[in-house]
């Protein structure tokens, strides 16, 4: 009689196997993992994809000045307790905003004076300006190196229909933002804004809001609050920290530009098809390893941009009930050509890619009867 038997790939054999513990050498640092030494270097690899952002094809693992093979086991392989293992990492081949070279560093808060208060940037009031605001409607105070908003803002009232403080220094959305009763566009990119920083209830109170961009800030979370903004129809949160989506936001029923690329968000609510208004979302550089089947719902979706992913496949109905998807970006993902041809409705996506492409005066499209919009050739 055998015995033992077959490894599992997760590293669960028949027999029992004490635990190893070994380390990963990558870009000047060390990363521990305790594992069976069962576990095939394929199960390793997918330990370290979330560590490191680096997609399990694009990793090469060195022992002993050899490579390791995906379909060996630790034990087969040599790999014993206090092994240090090299990882090289493909160029292009990651997930989210790239390899995670070092651990990342907190966002120092920064304290302007001993009572922990924001100094607000002393701008003269100028009353020709307020009243061009009021006479106009547009607040445009972009690049004007401010550290706070100004208070001759709030003074705008239900005049004020644009507000646009990008590119400034700004760490504060004070809760006076709810008297700009009127506001429909409000950009506040490239800012110092966090969590705690914003006051959420006066912002979700503006109900005429129609396009809210809060790109580039320090952002982690966004509010169960988000889903009472139910005029939006543009919402900007890329290069953020984010890691998650509130499930409110299937409430947004009227929102058409969902942007939120390079963020940290690994899972997509599946109330996310309930924004059947939805035309272009930017989902690119996270950590997705799947979306909902409820992506099926989007019916007027156009846009799809999905690269820098750990994706290695699409919810089942994308094709079949998304009838106006043209645009698909599958850069640096898991999910192959043959995967694609597999999926209901795929002939008729590609034609409509197809006629989208012969229709733009773009010299950069060369060779547009094959589909290169990121999805791998074998």
């Amino acid at each position: 009689m055998e015995e033992g038997g077959a490894a599992d790939p997760n590293g669960k054999g028949k027999g029992e196997s004490k635990d190893i513990t070994i380390s990963i050498k990558f870009s000047g640092r060390s990363i521990p993992l305790t594992l069976s030494p069962d576990s095939t270097i394929t199960h390793l690899k997918s330990l370290l994809q979330p560590l490191t952002n680096v997609l399990t094809r694009g990793q090469k693992l060195i022992f002993k000045g050899k490579v390791l093979v995906d379909t060996m086991t630790l034990r087969a392989s040599e790999v014993t307790s206090g092994a240090k293992v090299m990882l090289m990492a493909s160029q292009g081949l990651h997930q989210g905003d790239g390899p995670i070279l070092k651990q990342a560093q907190s966002v120092p808060r920064r304290v302007d004076n001993a009572n922990n208060k924001l100094e607000k940037q002393q701008v003269p009031v100028d009353k020709n300006r307020l009243e061009r605001w009021k006479a106009t409607g547009v607040v445009a105070l972009s690049q004007c190196n401010l550290k706070a908003i100004p208070d001759e803002v709030w003074a705008c009232g239900p005049s004020a229909r644009v507000l646009d403080l990008s590119n400034n220094s700004v760490q504060d959305v004070p809760a006076q933002v709810g008297c700009l009763s009127s506001i429909q566009k409000l950009f506040l990119n490239a800012n110092s804004i966090m969590d705690e920083s914003i006051s959420w209830e006066a912002l979700t109170s503006l109900k005429y809001l129609t396009v809210l961009s809060l790109n580039q800030n320090h952002l982690t979370s966004l509010p169960s609050s988000l889903g009472a903004l139910t005029s939006l129809r543009q919402l900007n949160v890329a290069n953020n920290s984010l890691t998650s989506l509130p499930i409110e936001i299937g409430l947004l029923t009227q929102l058409e530009v969902l942007k939120v690329n390079n963020n940290r968000i690994s899972i997509i609510p599946a109330r996310i098809g309930d924004c059947n208004s939805l035309i272009e979302v930017d989902l690119s550089s996270n950590l997705l390893s799947e979306l909902p089947e409820t992506f099926g719902n989007l019916h007027v979706l156009k846009a799809l941009h999905l690269s820098n992913n750990g994706l290695k496949s699409l919810p089942s109905t994308l094709f079949k009930m998304c009838l106006q998807l043209s645009t698909l970006d599958l850069h640096n993902t898991e999910i192959t050509m043959d995967l694609l041809r597999q999926f209901e409705g795929w002939e008729s996506f590609d034609e409509r890619r197809l006629l989208k492409h012969q229709k733009q005066l773009d010299f950069r499209v060369v060779n547009p009867a094959k589909f290169d919009e990121g999805a791998d050739k074998n």
